[in-house]
């Protein structure tokens, strides 16, 4: 049984909030308390409520997220919610949960709320709303006009390169328009690692690593200070 966590979501943007608000309905171990369009807003549910967790704009009137982030209580997490990447290390530094990018898919999210709780599994959804993520070993990505299949076991790495990424197997390379937020999604996370905000690798097809870097077919990908602590540990563990 997940434990139930306490949540806000701050955002300026109604559409926003309300999009998280639906989507947070889903998952039994979240409990939304409240929504708050600033932070002013969400300094006073923090200061009434016992809260665990907070989905936080970045890009916000008067006090931004980050400086928000910076002035509360550091047992209550964060998950940035942005349309700007270019804020990611500054989210990162301050030890955030995770950081997602709008427009934020069910999907996308479930993965940084079990990512707070901890656990190696999806976690519970609403009956009414089941869903498996990781029942296939293959996706479908778009590439040259049409949807190109991709099988997880081929994969070597991902890397991710303006508003595209390229999936890189042993014999060639994919190339398609999405962002890799969305591809760690839906790759599985028992083989698949995010080690910089530009690479995702395949744990199986790890040939060595260090503290700084990742080879893979003798190709030395960086592992970066943000993620360092939990690939490291990751891979420790295998």
């Amino acid at each position: 049984m997940n434990k139930i966590c306490n949540c806000i979501i701050v955002d300026d943007e109604p559409m926003a909030r309300e999009i998280l608000e639906n989507h947070l309905q889903k998952v039994d171990a979240v409990n939304v308390v409240a929504t708050c369009k600033n932070a002013i807003e969400a300094f006073n549910e923090i200061n009434s409520n016992q809260i665990d967790l907070i989905f936080l704009d970045i890009n916000m009137p008067e006090i931004s997220g980050l400086s928000f982030a910076k002035s509360i209580n550091k047992n209550i997490k964060v998950i940035f919610t942005t349309a700007y990447r270019e804020y990611a290390i500054d989210g990162f530094n301050l030890q955030a949960v995770d950081y997602l990018l709008k427009p934020i898919s069910f999907e996308r999210l479930l993965q940084a709320v079990n990512k707070y709780l901890g656990e190696n599994s999806v976690v519970e959804v609403a009956k009414t709303s089941e869903i498996t993520l990781e029942k296939n070993d293959f996706i479908f990505v778009r590439a040259d006009r049409k949807m190109v299949k991709v099988n997880f076991a081929e994969i070597n790495y991902v890397e991710s390169f303006s508003d595209y990424i390229k999936i890189i197997s042993a014999d060639k390379t994919i190339i398609t328009r999405e962002t890799i937020s969305n591809i760690e999604a839906k790759l599985p996370k028992s083989n698949f690692l995010r080690i910089h905000r530009s690479y995702i690798v395949s744990i199986p097809k790890i040939e060595s690593f260090t503290n700084e870097f990742i080879e893979i077919n003798k190709k030395a990908l960086p592992i970066s200070r943000s993620y360092k602590k939990d690939v490291l540990l990751r891979l420790e563990n295998v």
